[in-house]
């Protein structure tokens, strides 16, 4: 795949460097002045809508962090999750409410009202979720909407999805706190239980 019209961007670009493509961590293998080459594997096309782009297709191009950039948003990691399918967009003075179901439900776990999502490479904040009906929803101001390629897409069309990954740790830590960790050792809510249990038996007895 080659993008090109990019020249802002490449400036100091070498072979090896990371990009981000709509909120896809990729690999330049080759690049000019002004265009790259990346390679997308079997697994990022099928988490990605990269697939679907076509020639011509306008994506949102990321270069990655450097420690003098100023930390805005949360961290992106450019690792998808999965798709979402965008079920509506409202406007809302000039602004844009775009409602977005994901392919993956499971997702909905680490979306949170007023907290971050990654939609194409943008991080944005959720202003609405509904885990029973399988949505959420952000809003997206006009400035925003001039920088990124989700500000155009319509009712229908798919954006690539990565949650904060903050909730994925907290999420393993946890279950590996009460599910009890290597080695043996017993769950934390067993022990509450057994604990309980000998109490009791002591005030009987």
């Amino acid at each position: 795949m080659t993008i090109s019209d990019c020249s802002s961007i490449l400036g100091d670009c070498n072979n090896g460097d990371s990009i981000s493509v709509n909120g896809t961590c990729l690999t330049v293998t080759e690049f000019t002045s002004s265009s790259f080459k990346i390679g997308a594997a079997p697994e990022t096309l099928r988490r990605t809508n990269l697939g679907a782009l076509k020639q011509g297709s306008k994506v949102n191009l990321e270069r990655a962090v450097s420690a003098h950039t100023r930390m805005g948003g949360h961290f992106v990691q450019g690792h998808v999750d999965t798709i979402a399918e965008i079920v509506s967009v409202t406007p809302d003075n000039e602004a844009k409410v775009f409602r977005l179901s994901p392919r993956d439900k499971s997702v909905l776990r680490y979306i949170v009202e007023k907290g971050y999502v990654t939609l194409d490479g943008a991080s944005l904040t959720i202003t609405a979720v509904d885990d029973e009906e399988g949505w959420f929803e952000i809003m997206m101001i006009n400035y925003t909407q001039e920088k990124v390629v989700m500000g155009n897409k319509q009712k229908g069309e798919t954006v690539n999805i990565e949650v904060d990954c903050v909730g994925k740790y907290v999420e393993k830590s946890v279950i590996g706190y009460f599910e009890g960790k290597a080695g043996g050792e017993p769950a934390i809510l067993e022990k509450i239980v057994s604990r309980i249990v000998q109490e009791q038996l002591s005030k009987q007895s």
